[in-house]
C-alpha cells in the first residue's frame, strides 16, 4: 500500500498542477488550436498578442474556477478535520470525553497525525477522568467515614465564618445529630452548641476542646485544628475535630504506670537498704557496740536524702509554677548560669535583652546541660549559643556523646523516660514544660558527626501579648 502523501507535497502538486494547466490553457487560447479554430470558422475575433498583459489576465481569469476546486479539493480533508477538532473541544468543554476522531482522514499524513495524536489526547482525558472519578469516590468514601470532624465553611468578605460548605459524617452527628450541614450558617449551627465548643470554632486558633459528655459527669474532649485555604478563588476555612478522650485517657493511665513504676522502683532500692540498715543498728545495739551505730545512721540518712530529693524532683513538675517573665540581659543572665554548671559559649550573646522568667530558664537550661555532660563526650564540647531567628529566641546545647536513636528521640521528652540506670526522666520533659508554659517549644535531633542537640525556642517579647 502506497504512503499517503504529505500536505506539503499536495500543495507541489497543486501548484505544479495550475501551473501547467495555465500553460496549456494560455497556448490553447493564443497558438493552437483556438487562432487556427476561428480562421477556419472565419470569425472576425481579435486576440491579443499571446505575451501581453491582455492575454495573460484573460488567461488566469479563465484558469481561476480551476484552481479554486483543486484548492477546495485539497483542502477539504482539512476543512473537516477543523470542524471536528471544534465539536470536540465544545465537548470536552462540557466534560463529554466520551467522542472520539477518526485516525484515518485521508488528508494527508500531517492531518492523519493531528487525528491520531488528538485521539491519543481524547483517549488519555477519558482515562485520567475515570482515574480522578474512582479517586475522588475513594478520597469521599475516606473522609466521610473518619472518626474526625470535617468542616469546610466559605468565609465572608470581612473574613467572619459564612455558610458550611461541606461535612462528614462525624460533623453532622456532633453538630446535628447526623442531619446535613451544607449551605447553613456555621454561627446559627453553633447556637445550640455547647458554649465551649461554640467559642473554639468561631476563634481561628487550635487546642483542645472540652465539652460535657452524653453521661452525667463525663467529659469529652476534641483537639480542634483550623486552617485557611482558597478554593475556587474564594477564601475558606477548614475546620478538624478529633475526638481525644479515649487516646488522653489512655495516654493518662500509661503515665500513671510510669510513675508507679519508677517511684516503686526507687522507693524499693531506698527502703530495701534503709530496713536492712535499721535491723544492723538494732544488732548493734542490742550487742552494746554503739560506736558503729554512727555509721549506721549516716547512711540511712543518706538514702533517706536521695529518697527525698527523688521526689522533690516529681514535685517540682507537678507543681511548676506559672512563668513571671521579667527583661532580662543576656550578658547577665549568662554569667549567672556559669556560677551554677560549666559551659562553653558558642557564638556572640545577641545584644539588649529578651523577656522571660530566669529562674525557670535557668533551671531548664542546667537541666539541659547537665544531661549534655553525662552524654560521655569531651566536656569542652558541651556549648551553648543563644541567637534570634525571625520572631523567636534560640537556645542551643550541643554535645559530642552517642546521640539517640529514633526510637529514644521519639520519646525522649516524655515524663518519666530515661535510658540511664538512675535516672528519672525529669530533665527533657520539665525543659519541655517551661519552654511551652512561656510559649515557646523544645526539639531534638542528632548532629553531623555524632552528638545530640537541643533547641529550645522561646518569643521574643512579652507572649502573654
Amino acid at each position: 500500500m502506497l504512503p499517503t502523501p504529505s500536505l506539503h507535497a499536495r500543495l507541489v502538486v497543486l501548484l505544479l498542477f495550475n501551473a501547467a494547466a495555465t500553460l496549456l490553457l494560455h497556448a490553447g487560447l493564443f497558438h493552437w488550436p483556438l487562432p487556427q479554430l476561428l480562421r477556419w470558422l472565419e470569425w472576425s475575433v481579435v486576440l491579443p498578442a499571446p505575451w501581453t498583459w491582455k492575454a495573460w489576465g484573460l488567461t488566469l481569469l479563465l484558469i481561476l474556477p480551476l484552481a479554486g476546486w483543486t484548492a477546495a479539493w485539497l483542502l477539504s480533508p482539512l476543512r473537516r478535520l477543523l470542524r471536528t477538532l471544534e465539536g470536540l473541544a465544545l465537548s470536552y468543554r462540557d466534560g463529554d470525553y466520551n467522542t472520539g476522531i477518526a485516525a484515518s482522514t485521508g488528508g494527508g499524513s500531517e492531518i492523519e497525525a493531528l487525528a491520531r495524536a488528538h485521539a491519543a489526547l481524547g483517549a488519555a482525558l477519558r482515562e485520567q477522568r475515570s482515574g480522578l472519578a474512582q479517586r475522588e469516590l475513594l478520597l469521599d468514601t475516606v473522609v466521610q467515614n473518619t472518626p474526625v470532624a470535617l468542616l469546610l465553611v466559605a468565609l465572608e468578605p470581612q473574613g467572619q465564618p459564612g455558610t458550611v460548605v461541606y461535612a462528614n459524617l462525624a460533623a453532622r452527628q456532633l453538630l446535628a445529630e447526623g442531619r446535613s450541614l451544607v449551605r447553613q450558617g456555621l454561627a446559627e449551627l453553633l447556637e445550640q452548641a455547647p458554649a465551649a465548643l461554640r467559642q473554639a470554632l468561631l476563634q481561628t486558633a487550635d487546642g483542645l476542646v472540652s465539652i460535657d459528655g452524653e453521661t452525667p459527669g463525663s467529659e469529652e474532649r476534641f483537639h480542634l485544628s483550623q486552617r485557611p485555604l482558597v478554593l475556587q478563588g474564594q477564601p475558606h476555612r477548614l475546620i478538624l475535630l478529633r475526638r481525644m478522650t479515649r487516646e488522653l485517657s489512655r495516654q493518662e493511665v500509661e503515665a500513671w504506670k510510669r510513675v508507679i513504676r519508677v517511684i516503686s522502683h526507687e522507693l524499693n532500692n531506698s527502703l530495701a537498704p534503709i530496713s536492712s540498715l535499721a535491723h544492723s543498728g538494732g544488732e548493734l545495739s542490742r550487742r552494746g557496740e554503739i560506736g558503729r551505730l554512727e555509721g549506721v545512721f549516716k547512711s540511712i540518712g543518706a538514702r533517706a536524702q536521695h529518697l527525698h530529693q527523688f521526689l522533690s524532683g516529681y514535685a517540682s513538675v507537678a507543681k511548676l509554677p506559672a512563668p513571671r517573665p521579667e527583661e532580662v540581659g543576656w550578658a547577665a543572665f549568662i554569667d549567672e548560669l556559669r556560677s551554677h554548671c560549666l559551659l562553653q559559649l558558642e557564638g556572640e550573646l545577641p545584644a539588649g535583652s529578651a523577656w522571660f522568667d530566669p529562674a525557670q530558664l535557668e533551671q531548664a537550661l542546667i537541666n539541659l546541660l547537665k544531661n549534655a555532660h553525662e552524654a560521655g563526650g569531651p566536656a569542652e564540647s558541651v556549648t551553648l549559643s543563644v541567637s534570634a531567628v525571625g520572631l523567636r529566641w534560640q537556645l542551643t546545647v550541643s554535645d559530642r556523646g552517642p546521640g539517640m536513636s529514633e526510637t529514644v528521640l521519639a520519646q525522649a521528652l516524655l515524663p518519666f523516660y530515661s535510658t540511664k540506670r538512675s535516672g528519672t526522666g525529669l530533665g527533657l520533659a520539665l525543659a519541655r514544660e517551661i519552654a511551652e508554659a512561656h510559649g515557646g517549644s523544645i526539639a531534638l535531633a542528632n548532629r553531623e558527626g555524632g552528638g545530640l542537640q537541643v533547641s529550645l525556642w522561646l518569643p521574643r517579647g512579652d507572649y502573654r501579648s
